[in-house]
């Protein structure tokens, strides 16, 4: 009997798809935003300002790829995945509706400030992450699902990065600006492993028909803990303390190794003909390339953006686009596979990442080459995305069930 998750009517949820689970309206947003809001970054190192936003077009790129973006996808990710974990209707219908405009409020605050103060696009823009956190932190509580709680001090710690960018666009403050960003950056980065670990061996072995190898419990443990420590390192270095290179950087490369010999057990290779299934893995592996880019950064061989871009283009953007095509079909009762041009858009993302990061720390005499190509390549492949999934994911589910 399929789980009802609002109080209305069944007539009415039936002329309310998109606001049914909320992936439908997030991954939809996120895809069409990330691609609009390229454009215009595009548009930008051609020499043409399309924009004026709140902190100037560099502070707007950085945080809008991180607290519009990511957060978008992470919020219809969790918001949809807490209903299966513990069983509770999810936010639908007028909650998610308004938490959606919530989230358009601030993307267009963002963009066109009309010179409000500061602190009220603060404000605005703040208020989202925290209402996501409460509303999972409540499912799991009253369900007792214990383990999912992992994911309430990430969006708080979320939030506060977000803070802590706006605060220094207020104070001038360029170098809070760069730390917050770098820790947003990790969060999605330990959100990445978290999630990761839960599904890829899974997903691999369940299409592949494969044994799932069974986990390592030191190898799990220190993944997670090492992982975690350089967000908690990096915590420390935005609020101001001076970190010795040696404790991140040493932080970072353990990290790195965990992540690589874990993801090695997975069966990555035999994934070639799947896209769904090397796009998630392919999306995991530059999870350790980054931290070891950055690690690189810190030893003054390279600049840390190149390694943040690794983890944002390959890592964060190609598992979104992964986990949103395979979420989007199974949660609108369609079969699982990979749909015309999906495994173009997901090779795209990882070339773009290689483009946009190792390639151009090789040769940074291409520099304009490289940052062309990786958003052309980003805006197709989320383009591939919408021309296949806008559809499905504003009708009701092929099966009649609610969700």
């Amino acid at each position: 009997m399929p789980m009802t998750t609002s109080s209305e009517p069944a007539s009415k949820r039936e002329h309310l798809p998109l606001m049914r689970l909320s992936f439908r309206p997030f991954f939809l947003l996120a895809a069409l935003f990330s691609v609009a809001s390229l454009l215009v970054w595009l548009a930008f190192w051609h020499g043409h300002i399309l924009l004026r936003p709140y902190g100037g077009l560099v502070f707007w790129h950085q945080h809008e790829m991180l607290f519009g973006f990511a957060a978008a996808v992470a919020a219809g990710f969790l918001l949809t995945a807490v209903r299966n974990w513990t069983g509770l209707p999810s936010l639908n219908g007028g909650p998610l509706l308004g938490l959606v405009v919530l989230w358009l409020l601030g993307r267009v605050l963002m963009a066109f400030p009309m010179e409000l103060p500061g602190w009220m696009l603060l404000a605005v823009d703040l208020a989202f992450l925290p209402i996501v956190a409460i509303v999972m932190a409540r499912l799991v509580i009253t369900a007792k699902r214990w383990r999912n709680l992992v994911f309430i001090p990430v969006l708080l710690l979320f939030a506060i990065a977000n803070l802590a960018m706006h605060l220094g666009v207020m104070q001038g403050d360029a170098e809070l600006i760069r730390q917050a960003a770098y820790l947003a950056v990790l969060l999605i980065t330990l959100m990445m492993t978290v999630v990761g670990g839960r599904v890829i061996a899974m997903f691999t072995a369940n299409r592949l028909g494969r044994t799932k190898p069974d986990p390592i419990p030191l190898l799990e443990g220190v993944t997670l803990v090492s992982t975690a420590g350089v967000v908690v390192l990096q915590l420390v270095v935005m609020l101001g303390v001076v970190m010795p290179t040696l404790l991140l950087g040493g932080g970072m490369l353990l990290a790195a190794l965990a992540n690589s010999i874990r993801m090695a057990r997975w069966g990555g290779l035999h994934s070639w003909r799947e896209p769904l299934l090397w796009g998630l893995h392919g999306s995991y592996a530059c999870i350790p390339l980054g931290l070891v880019m950055w690690v690189l950064a810190l030893m003054g061989l390279m600049r840390a953006e190149l390694a943040v871009h690794a983890l944002t283009i390959g890592g964060m953007g190609t598992m979104m686009l992964a986990m949103m095509s395979r979420v989007s079909l199974g949660h609108t009762g369609r079969p699982i596979r990979t749909l015309p041009g999906m495994g173009v858009a997901l090779g795209l993302m990882l070339i773009a990442a290689l483009v946009r990061s190792p390639v151009l720390a090789l040769f940074p005499q291409i520099t304009h080459w490289t940052y062309t190509l990786s958003i052309i390549f980003w805006c197709v492949a989320y383009a591939i995305f919408l021309v296949h999934y806008t559809w499905p994911l504003m009708q009701s589910r092929v099966d009649g069930q609610d969700g």
